[in-house]
């Protein structure tokens, strides 16, 4: 192994150890610190010490003559400032060379999110007498209900759940743990399932796992079967909209500040280290705002 896939490598540790990033986020890592590993190999530099702001910009000269956008120019520089970061953290580098790039200006999209209509039809299809059918109005039901991530909703044990308190422990970003508490719709597909279908299928497979989310094997749940099943719920309830695991998330957050939420609460509640992630989620419907206006605004109708 040479000095740079060592250097990667120790990163990578980094990523999942202290950051506890996902499975796709380190993806994405790894697919921009390659590529410029690539660069550095056709500009004959071998050292990550000899990195300097001239070859800096003669990356980013070539990102944009590859027709790349702005958005994924942003997230290579992105990852290879934080990645550089790293290296100068631990004596590897003396300096940060990405700093001195102004990452590009892009225009922020506003979060997909699912209207009451299209939930409505989702929380109506599971079969709730079938152990599979249970698990997957548990997994909806907690995701809707608590704004988690797909990665955090996976790694749940059993144990994380206090039906007492109706709240579940969460271990976020950074390895923080947070309380999030969850409502009755989510506590009764929750409470079936563990006592049921989960039951079912722990006995049925002689799995002694204590995580909370179990495959049809009795295996502990993988992000990318919560994925799975969150498609075929939106193919089966007849939607013609495509519906990831964080559209559940961005749901949350909008239908918790349409409803007056304060916007701090709301960024304790998703575990955002800063509030101007969690101020994108003050988008609001246009039913919302022509509530608020008819509400609000004086002359909006005639009281006669």
């Amino acid at each position: 192994m040479n000095a740079l896939e060592l250097a990667n490598q120790k990163f990578n540790m980094y990523l999942q150890i202290e950051k506890n990033v996902s499975t796709y986020t380190l993806t994405y890592y790894n697919q921009d610190i390659e590529a410029f590993f690539l660069f550095m190999s056709k500009e004959k530099i071998e050292s990550l010490t000899d990195v300097d702001d001239r070859l800096v910009r003669l990356f980013l000269t070539d990102l944009y003559a590859k027709k790349l956008g702005r958005r994924s120019v942003s997230r290579k520089i992105s990852s290879l400032r934080t990645f550089f970061k790293f290296l100068e953290r631990e004596g590897i580098v003396g300096t940060n060379p990405f700093l001195s790039v102004s990452l590009p200006k892009v225009e922020r999209s506003l979060p997909h999110f699912l209207y009451q209509e299209e939930l409505k039809q989702l929380f109506e299809v599971s079969q709730l007498d079938d152990p599979l059918g249970q698990r997957n109005q548990a997994l909806l039901e907690l995701m809707y209900g608590t704004g988690i991530r797909v990665s955090e909703c996976q790694s749940l044990t059993v144990d994380a759940i206090d039906f007492s308190l109706q709240t579940v422990l969460v271990l976020g970003k950074g390895r923080k743990e947070r309380y999030v508490p969850f409502g009755s719709f989510a506590a009764i597909a929750l409470e079936k399932y563990i006592n049921d279908g989960r039951a079912h299928l722990v006995k049925q497979h002689a799995n002694d796992s204590n995580m909370l989310f179990l495959n049809a094997k009795g295996n502990p749940i993988t992000t990318r079967g919560i994925r799975f099943i969150l498609n075929k719920l939106v193919k089966d309830a007849a939607l013609t909209i495509h519906v990831h695991p964080h559209a559940l998330r961005h749901t949350f957050a909008t239908h918790m500040l349409n409803e007056g939420a304060d916007l701090r609460a709301v960024q304790e509640l998703l575990g955002h280290e800063h509030l101007s992630t969690t101020q994108i989620y003050t988008h609001v419907t246009k039913d919302r705002l022509k509530e608020v206006y008819m509400k609000s605004h004086p002359r909006a109708k005639n009281n006669e």
